[in-house]
């Protein structure tokens, strides 16, 4: 008898727990992913700020699974899905499902204006990371050769856009960056003297925290150098340039970390979504209407048993990767007892909420965990070992150990490389 066969869109944390956890299941899986490896995202920031290497943060999905007999992974892009035909297609094949996860995350969100996005930076993938680490690094090598101090005051300005854990973390890195790390490497031009500013349309950052962890953020960053711009909603993204009302900041890179929207992918598949485009799904993380297709991480709009809505966070998808996980067991046992399975009494998910946690600088961080509030170092400290956690593979866990530790001690960042660019220009 042929083995149920479950289609996994998306190799990360949702798509790579599934697949751990159905190691022993009578089931084959094929993971499709169009890059050929795991990314470790909340630490994005480190590599676009010249803190970390990117293989320091990501792990091949064949190595990961390279142990596992049931599951095949293929790098290819998802380009259809066939709801009723039961089939996914790729660039450069299609493949028949009888069980379907989708897990394929969320790209950067301009709130429709999509035309921003060739003047702003985003922040989602290694390549955006390391071009975001290139053009920040090229421009103090371009102010380093002007002679023109408005040009140089423009090439050593930063503006990120987005008071979320993402800009705080950015706006931080890069404070330090400029005062610290590359404070003696030039010669003709001060890198202090930089201008960080981060932009937030909300009455304060970090609005997903309480208002005395957002507010000690706040006077964090302006302690580190970094202007922070309140009540400040975006109206244009130009060319080097961001208008916030009567306000023009001329800058050399924007950064763009305010929003998020799921794949158009997702309108294909006749079921609701939010505004954003994620699915909203049932409490068993299938789709309405369609018990055999799964949809979790930051893909999936999904209520928790708290009424509330399950967050985009590492932990939250890992956890729905498990439960999907277990639901299909409990439709595999029902078929091989000859039953049918019941899906008003599947297995219902629950989120169990570990907290939340930003950090700001060096032994600096906000953490929100059970209950409890911590700042400073002590939550800089839960933040450097929740990530160590979290990263995959040991070679990964032992390179960032190493890295931060001599950043922490030396004040040094060991990834300053520009690669990408060719400065020399044939006669």
């Amino acid at each position: 008898m042929k083995r149920p066969h479950l289609v996994v869109l998306g190799g990360g944390f949702a798509g790579i727990e599934l697949g751990l956890a159905l190691k022993k299941a009578e089931i084959d899986i094929t993971i499709i992913d169009r890059q050929n490896h795991h990314l470790f995202q909340p630490l994005l920031y480190q590599v676009a700020s010249a803190g970390l290497a990117a293989p320091e943060i990501a792990h091949p999905i064949r190595s990961i699974f390279a142990d596992y007999d049931n599951v095949t992974v293929i790098m290819d892009e998802v380009r259809d899905i066939d709801v009723e035909g039961k089939k996914v297609t790729t660039a450069d094949d299609a493949f028949d499902f009888d069980y379907l996860a989708i897990g394929l995350g969320v790209k950067t969100g301009y709130f429709g204006n999509d035309e921003w996005a060739k003047k702003s930076l985003g922040l989602k993938t290694l390549n955006d990371a390391t071009e975001m680490r290139r053009n920040v690094l090229m421009a103090f090598e371009k102010a380093e050769m002007s002679d023109d101090p408005e040009e140089r005051k423009r090439l050593m300005t930063i503006a990120i856009v987005g008071g979320g854990p993402t800009g705080v973390e950015l706006a931080g890195a890069f404070a330090e960056l400029a005062c610290h790390v590359l404070i003696d490497d030039f010669r003709n031009i001060n890198t202090d003297e930089a201008k960080i500013v981060l932009v937030e349309a909300a009455p304060r950052l970090l609005t997903m925290y309480d208002e005395d962890l957002s507010a000690y953020t706040k006077t964090k960053l302006e302690k580190m150098g970094v202007e922070v711009r309140l009540d400040a909603p975006v109206q244009e993204v130009g060319d080097k340039f961001l208008k916030l009302g009567n306000e023009t900041i001329s800058a050399e890179n924007i950064v763009w970390a305010a929003g998020v929207e799921a794949s158009k992918l997702t309108e294909r598949l006749g079921v609701p979504l939010d505004k954003g485009g994620r699915i909203i799904v049932e409490k068993d993380l299938s789709l309405p209407g369609h018990s055999h297709i799964f949809a979790m991480g930051d893909i999936a709009h999904c209520i928790d048993q708290a009424e509330k809505r399950v967050p985009g966070l590492c932990p939250a998808a890992m956890q729905m990767g498990k439960h999907v996980a277990k639901v299909i067991e409990y439709d595999l046992k029902k078929l091989a007892a000859g039953k049918a399975p019941e899906y008003d009494v599947r297995p219902q998910f629950r989120y169990f909420n570990k907290g939340s946690m930003a950090t700001i600088g060096r032994s600096a961080a906000v953490a929100s965990s059970m209950g409890l509030k911590f700042t400073g170092f002590v939550a800089w400290l839960m933040w450097l070992f929740i990530h160590l956690l979290f990263l995959v593979g040991f070679r990964n866990k032992i390179a960032v150990l190493i890295q931060w530790f001599y950043a922490y001690v030396r004040y040094r960042r060991g990834a300053r490389i520009i690669t990408g660019v060719n400065i020399f220009r044939e006669n």
